[in-house]
């Protein structure tokens, strides 16, 4: 594993019984990069994300995670890496800063309260602070539980499926909490089963199919394995989520003039 390397997976098998989950998975992912691990229900992308997380022992195979096999080294992993699951872990009786300090202290972290203002600012929470997060949006939730995985600002970050049940403004405002991870040097390992998800953050694309990876590239790559497109002029029509975030941004400047 070089150094420019944070992750990286060989010959990675699992079973449940006589279910063969992963059959021999491979994959790299570069340090402060966006690696998007694609796949259907049930194709084991959570399975890859509980074994480098150490959560789950794989049968066979090497992983290591920022320099740490996950086998034999599984406590020095566990420092090096944060994971956010598909539901947001918060407290909704605390607030969002008590969310963040309650984090801060149970990692042994100095000033607490400093940790916590300033990731709420990072995440465009600060003037919700003080709120109890039972009357956080979706993506207000999500971004807090982000920001609770980042104290102590581990080196790799896992994302397993972060935008499943949210809308379409609150899918993007985990898609810029995303950017602004890698942008600050973190590794992001991001699953998803949203193919726009994939296309607009990662840096590289991995396909997880029947518990191997198919296909492993940047997305120009990924489209360069398909035949030319014939070239038809037409009409460009709005998809629905072009619709729907249109409508809201013009129903929110109404209101604001009526306001």
């Amino acid at each position: 594993m070089t150094t420019s390397t944070a992750i990286e997976v060989r010959d990675l098998r699992k079973s449940f019984g006589d279910l063969d989950v992963l059959r021999g998975v491979d994959l790299t992912v570069t340090r402060g990069s966006i690696f998007a691990l694609l796949g259907s229900n049930g194709a084991g992308k959570t399975t890859v994300v509980k074994i480098l997380s150490t959560l789950l022992r794989a049968d066979s195979g090497t992983a290591t995670v920022d320099g740490g096999d996950v086998a034999s080294q599984a406590a020095r992993v566990r420092e090096s890496i944060s994971l956010t699951g598909q539901f947001a872990a918060v407290d909704e009786i605390l607030t969002g800063r008590e969310n963040l300090v309650l984090v801060a202290r149970l990692r042994h972290q100095r000033d607490p309260g400093g940790i916590a203002d300033t990731l709420l600012e990072r995440f465009s929470l600060a003037d919700a602070g003080n709120r109890r997060v039972v009357t956080y949006s979706g993506g207000m939730r999500r971004r807090l539980d982000i920001a609770m995985s980042l104290v102590g600002n581990p080196p790799v970050i896992f994302l397993d499926e972060p935008t499943t049940g949210l809308d379409p403004e609150a899918r993007i405002e985990v898609w810029e909490a995303v950017r602004e991870l890698a942008e600050g040097g973190t590794t992001v390992l991001l699953t998803t089963q949203y193919l726009d998800e994939a296309e607009q953050l990662a840096d590289r694309i991995a396909i997880l199919h029947s518990g191997r990876i198919v296909v492993d590239g940047t997305l120009a790559e990924l489209k360069a394995l398909l035949p030319p497109a014939e070239v038809e002029y037409v009409e460009k029509q709005p998809t629905l989520e072009d619709v729907f975030l249109a409508i809201v941004a013009t129903t929110e400047q109404t209101d604001r003039k009526g306001a």
